[in-house]
């Protein structure tokens, strides 16, 4: 899914902090609080609703930002769909790179407006 206008790698470096999920595990559930988003360093995560597949992420690519911007519980499941390594981003630093690189924020607003419209095509 990741092309040039939403590959975050940028995020992905070899010293930031990253977190290991097997296959299977759940990395946040639908309505839980929302504290940061990941970037897919390595593998695959599948984002559930209601026991629904709504999409397969893999790497480059951003999720659980929806909650960082609204402020609202997660709207869906992401659980990890092979051996995943995942680079968390804390609401601070997703604000401080929104205000400080506006690039960021635009690419940010793709990813949403990309999965808005599949969800469009899907309905």
């Amino acid at each position: 899914m990741s092309n040039n206008e939403d590959d975050f790698s940028i995020l992905t470096g070899p010293q930031v902090p990253t977190r290991s999920f097997k296959a299977g595990d759940v990395i946040f559930r639908e309505g839980d609080p929302a504290t940061e988003l990941f970037v897919i360093q390595q593998g695959q995560v599948a984002i559930q609703t209601n026991n629904r597949l709504l999409d397969t992420l893999g790497e480059r690519t951003i999720f659980g930002e929806m909650a960082l911007i609204d402020g609202k519980p997660r709207s869906a499941s992401a659980v990890a769909a092979t051996d995943v390594t995942l680079v968390p981003v804390s609401e601070k630093q997703f604000l401080f790179l929104v205000s400080q690189t506006p690039f960021f924020a635009l690419k940010v607003m793709r990813v949403l407006a990309g999965r808005l419209r599949a969800q469009d095509k899907a309905i």
